[in-house]
């Protein structure tokens, strides 16, 4: 780290590090800097102009301190510290001409904007603006911009601060914005008026500090003010997003990101932000029972009844799905077990070993890719995957990390060196000769899709080999937010799903509705939704979906986060966990626990280390018994990123969505 310099910024010294912007100075220093353009994530503009600061001693002009580093300000006199005022009278004056300016075009429909109450533009005029304007010509006006059905855009409020233009090009990858034209004809627009293909667009509608650019499914539907606004994590992947769900009474309105700089930076996907309204549709809101083949409805103690006589004196088997948090797979798992019946959760069929952390979670922290020289890929697609962890690993590119992939070649955002899509290609890299590589933090990511097929053990093998001739560390990226969980607290049956439905008369299905189960077998499935699942069942209870219960779920990394609770569940539905309970009781297998406290407390017990809440626990490293590697190529694990769940393929968002991913991947054909 650079030697620190002192400098004096509102009579108050500080010391900073000199390769700071003035604007990050005045931020230790606890001193509020107004901004448009200047957003800490994204490359540095300079042209909104708004972050004026006085440099006593400088210029007899204001300095853009978003733009100017610590290290030009030029001592005082005799070797004094350097200068910073941020209230000054020039300071002052220079905000309200250029706010006076930036308002000169703008329309000022405040009352009909969807940015009301919570608009940059609206409260830094209220805080450093001019209660009047000089200006008496016509407005300019801008046509509004078609980017598809996720943002909607009403260009004549846009002030071209660039923060859109600036994140679809450095953090999403795709170069499909840009600045046109000069003077009152320059305008923000997208280049041969293309729609956006990015599975992170909607994060421009936080980053646009005016509202020019607006969620179009949320658009005119709730102000700000109206709504309750719960702290949570995403399920949509399994990296675990932290993300705020605004309700308003029961039902969700927007998801929007919460900062953290272990997971998601300040980002989320499209399916996370925009996954709410299949939250609304096809619910299961009471419980059925099949009779004479058809599902009728029934109250709980008729449907608790006829689960657990099914049940009694059978062979059951649970299984764990892709959304359950910890909890309840911990209470499935309590029950079946106390029934002599078996559980597994790994419905996909990944070969993950049981009780070895360092194999089915790895050794390596998201936040590791960022300073990573190289990355490894084996088996899968992190752009459909997690795709902002496929940012992340942008971000290593653009700081001069290489990147490696073994597996289907796709667009990832960022270039790679493709080194096949089959297992002799890894075969080969087990014996390549590292080099320099050793010296380097490094990392192997490793995909569910590489870890599926019969050889999945083996080729988890040759990847923690590569890991060790590398010195680096390992990340297993899973596809499911409730996997890692659900192996923390052991739900594995030895030999995987084969083994587990050997012989099983009666299926209880936790949400898993990724799975065909065949005739022959009497199911009760327990979710939220009324998808695959629910079609087959022989019994129907009603489960909360992860904004209407707490829950505990473990990250890719191996994070334990707490998710909050932002609503009810409609209807009769019940918190998963409470149906569990419920259920034990009938079966005269009482689970030990009356409460979510009383299971936590059971669950801790259990499982020590997910008391830890936001902390990624280290693993020791412990090498498996390298197999044969098969001859199969590598396929990804996700074939279509939008509908990859029952909430995703409830929302009709997400259907539009996946239709327009299948038009755009279908090659287009020369007119003849």
């Amino acid at each position: 780290m650079s030697d620190l310099r002192k400098i004096i910024i509102d009579d108050q010294e500080i010391e900073v590090d000199p390769r700071l912007t003035l604007i990050q100075a005045c931020e230790q220093a606890g001193v509020e800097v107004p901004r448009f353009c200047y957003h800490e994530r994204l490359s540095i503009a300079g042209n909104c102009r708004m972050c004026l600061v006085e440099v006593v001693g400088g210029p007899p002009k204001p300095a853009a301190s978003c733009a100017m580093q610590v290290k030009d300000l030029r001592p005082g006199p005799e070797g004094a510290p350097p200068v910073i005022k941020t209230n000054s009278p020039m300071v002052k004056k220079a905000r309200e001409g250029v706010m006076e300016f930036l308002l000169i075009n703008h329309p000022l429909d405040c009352p009909i904007c969807d940015q009301g109450g919570e608009c940059d533009l609206q409260d830094q005029a209220m805080a450093y603006g001019v209660d009047f304007s000089r200006y008496r010509e016509p407005k300019r006006a801008s046509d509004d911009l078609d980017l598809g059905p996720l943002v909607e855009t009403h260009m004549t409020r846009c002030i071209s601060c660039t923060r859109c233009v600036r994140f679809t090009t450095e953090v999403a990858g795709i170069h499909k914005m840009g600045q046109t034209g000069r003077g009152e004809d320059a305008e923000i627009t997208s280049y041969l008026n293309e729609t956006l293909d990015s599975n992170m667009q909607g994060n421009i509608i936080d980053l646009c500090p005016v509202g020019a650019l607006v969620s179009k499914p949320y658009a005119f539907t709730a102000r700000p003010w109206e709504l309750t606004k719960t702290e949570t994590i995403d399920v949509m992947d399994a990296l675990g997003s932290n993300i705020r769900v605004d309700t308003k009474g029961r039902e969700v309105m927007r998801i929007l990101p919460r900062n953290h700089d272990g997971v998601n930076e300040e980002w989320i996907s499209d399916k996370t932000r925009f996954v709410w309204d299949g939250l609304r549709r096809q619910r299961l809101d009471r419980p059925y029972v099949r009779v004479d083949g058809k599902l009728k409805p029934a109250t709980w103690p008729e449907a608790l009844s006829a689960a657990a006589n099914a049940m009694k004196g059978k062979n059951v088997t649970g299984l764990v799905g892709d959304l359950a948090p910890v909890e309840a797979a911990f209470a499935l798992k309590q029950l079946v077990e106390s029934l002599d019946g078996k559980i597994e959760c790994r419905t996909d069929g990944a070969k993950l070993p049981a009780g070895n952390r360092s194999a089915y979670v790895g050794t390596a922290t998201v936040e590791e890719i960022d300073t990573a020289q190289f990355i490894q890929l084996i088996g899968t697609n992190p752009a459909v995957e997690a795709p902002v962890l496929n940012a992340r690993i942008r971000k290593a590119w653009l700081n001069g990390a290489n990147i490696g992939l073994i597996g289907d070649a796709a667009e990832l955002t960022y270039e790679y060196t493709h080194m096949g899509n089959d297992r002799k290609a890894l075969d080969d890299l087990t014996k390549h000769d590292f080099g320099a590589i050793k010296d380097a933090p490094s990392l192997v990511i490793v995909g569910q899709g590489a870890l599926r097929e019969a050889d999945g053990a083996a080729v988890l093998a040759a990847a923690m080999d590569v890991v060790e001739k590398t010195n680096g560390k390992l990340l297993i990226l899973h596809t499911a937010a409730s996997r890692v969980g659900a192996m923390d607290v052991g739900a594995v049956t030895e030999g995987g799903m084969e083994a587990a439905l050997d012989g099983a008369e009666v299926i209880y299905n936790l949400g898993a509705d990724e799975v065909e189960i065949g005739e022959g077998a009497f199911v009760i499935y327990q979710g939220s939704h009324g998808d695959r699942g629910a079609h087959r069942a022989d019994v129907i209870l009603p489960g909360a979906a992860y904004t209407e219960e707490q829950g505990l779920f473990v990250n890719t990394e191996g994070r334990p986060q707490l998710a909050l609770r932002a609503g009810f569940a409609p209807g009769d539905a019940k918190e998963n966990w409470a149906i569990l309970r419920a259920l034990s009781a009938e079966l005269d297998a009482t689970l030990p626990f009356d409460s979510m406290a009383q299971l936590r407390k059971a669950l801790v017990e259990a499982v020590p280390h997910l008391k830890m809440i936001d902390q990624v626990p280290e693993n020791e490293w412990t090498k498996l018994d390298a197999g044969k590697l098969g001859e199969a190529s590598f396929v990804t694990a996700i074939k279509d990123h939008y509908l990859t769940n029952p909430i995703a393929r409830a929302s009709e968002v997400m259907a539009e969505l996946s239709a327009n991913a299948a038009a755009r991947g279908e090659t287009a054909v020369a007119a003849e």
